[in-house]
């Protein structure tokens, strides 16, 4: 009895732990972010501002901001800084470096190379940016990286900063950089929004709050939700996959199941507010949002009209042809849409559709309508069986009469066997065949019958 007692304890323990493992809800974990300092050491940043010298206010307002960075166990750091090893004149466009690689607990590494820096030379942004590209380590393949371009000048050299920008977005190597400029003219404010999120310092306070802005834009998420739209405009659409895509990389991001809350209305979902996204509902055909924008501290909504009904084709009578794939394609057009299986049920956006079911002889049924939230069901008829016979192998095709003056083809006979079964939709036939050891064509046998639904037809081909 206590023998019984104890298995049916860890019994019921084993199905209460199993069911709160897969009903607990998961928490969401912020992807590691890896933010690269760009930093300007070019001679204009010996100049006065307010206080101090440039160099001297950027400086100690980044390594403020690196101590706090260092405790955050999602974030790693690295500085590339250019304009520090060659002085002008001559100009050297190519003088920019990574000084202090990603790597963990580095973040004495680069307060000390920040305050060993001594301007010197040009600004060669762009061929910065360039090189930026490459300082991320690539094991990483869902790390969010992040550049911080700190400045007091436009590019000086002969690149383009927003081209290199843009490809460096377009490859997928970098979400679109943060740009801050320290007393810097307005007026150049359009040469550095093409570039990325573009924050103008006019002075030595707003660079401090400029530089906590960024940083809080670049580690913190957003909330948004899908509302998928049927018929009537409600959201009442759900459990589809949403694929979400970089927009300017086509990478993908996300890929979530969309589902409805315990309130039933559309889940929230955590996102990236700095990508701009390209999303594919993948419904059949799947619908698309394209350069969805999400914003930092507001809940976003999305919408996308997928009205649903679903289609179920069956046979007459049986479970004959069940598992067998039948192909479905929009009105009128020839590409294949959907694969899907006889006698189970599919979703599909609400219109009209074709439909070819590979059974002999093939059946096309065009302009079938789904509608919004109902089951269009197709029946086709139960098949028959035809036994055929041979006096030996031989030669020979199977057609169906449409009507007195006309004959389909529906298949050939194998020519490798004697005997032979073959499953055929009813209706009324024409076989011909010739042995194949018979050498004149006046042995051809010609022979009809008619197949009946659930019947079976035994035919000698004599």
């Amino acid at each position: 009895m206590y023998r019984i007692l104890l298995v049916f304890i860890l019994f019921s323990s084993f199905l209460t732990f199993g069911y709160s493992q897969t009903t607990m809800p998961k928490k969401y974990v912020a992807p590691d972010t890896r933010i690269l300092f760009v930093f300007d050491a070019s001679q204009s940043m010996m100049g006065m501002w307010e206080s101090d010298r440039k160099i001297n206010i950027a400086r100690k307002v980044l390594i403020s901001m690196i101590d706090s960075l260092q405790t955050m166990e999602n974030v790693q750091m690295a500085l590339r800084v250019y304009g520090h090893q060659s002085p002008v004149p001559p100009q050297d466009c190519n003088d920019t470096r990574l000084e202090v690689p990603f790597a963990k607990g580095n973040a004495s590494r680069i307060r000390q190379e920040l305050r060993y820096i001594n301007p010197k030379g040009t600004t060669p942004i762009a061929y910065s940016l360039q090189m930026a590209g490459k300082d991320f380590p690539q094991e990483c393949i869902d790390c969010r990286n992040i550049i911080i371009l700190i400045t007091d000048g436009i590019e000086a050299c002969d690149g383009d900063p927003c081209e290199v920008s843009r490809e460096l977005q377009k490859l997928g190597i970098v979400l679109k950089p943060f740009v801050i400029g320290i007393g810097i003219d307005e007026g150049f404010k359009d040469t550095f929004d093409c570039i990325g999120h573009y924050y103008n310092a006019s002075n030595e306070e707003k660079f401090k709050e400029v530089m906590e802005v960024v940083i809080s834009q670049a580690l913190n998420s957003t909330t948004a939700q899908v509302n998928l739209l049927d018929k009537n405009g409600h959201p009442t659409e759900t459990n589809v996959n949403m694929t979400f895509f970089d927009h300017f990389s086509g990478k993908v991001i996300y890929n979530y199941v969309h589902t409805m809350n315990y309130r039933g209305v559309p889940d929230t979902l955590v996102l990236d507010h700095l990508i701009t996204y390209d999303i594919r509902i993948n419904t059949i055909p799947p619908v698309y949002i394209d350069s969805a924008v999400v914003y930092v501290g507001k809940h976003t909504v999305l919408a996308a009209d997928c009205p649903q009904g679903t289609l179920l084709l069956k046979v007459d009578g049986g479970a004959q042809y069940r598992g067998m794939p039948f192909i479905v394609r929009k009105h009128k057009q020839a590409e294949t849409l959907h694969v899907q299986e006889i006698n189970k049920e599919e979703n599909y956006i609400v219109g009209k559709y074709d439909i070819e079911i590979p059974v002999l002889p093939r059946i096309l049924l065009e302009n079938v309508e789904i509608n919004q939230s109902t089951t269009t069901t197709v029946t086709i008829p139960r098949p028959g069986i035809l036994n055929l016979i041979k006096p030996a192998p031989g030669y020979g095709s199977i057609y169906i009469r449409k009507d007195k003056n006309q004959e389909d083809f529906v298949c050939n006979i194998d020519n490798s066997v004697r005997n032979e079964t073959i499953i055929l939709q009813p209706g009324i036939y024409r076989i011909v065949f010739r042995a194949i050891n018979a050498k004149q064509t006046l042995f051809t046998v010609n022979k009809t019958l008619e197949i009946k639904s659930g019947g079976a037809e035994v035919l000698q081909l004599y």
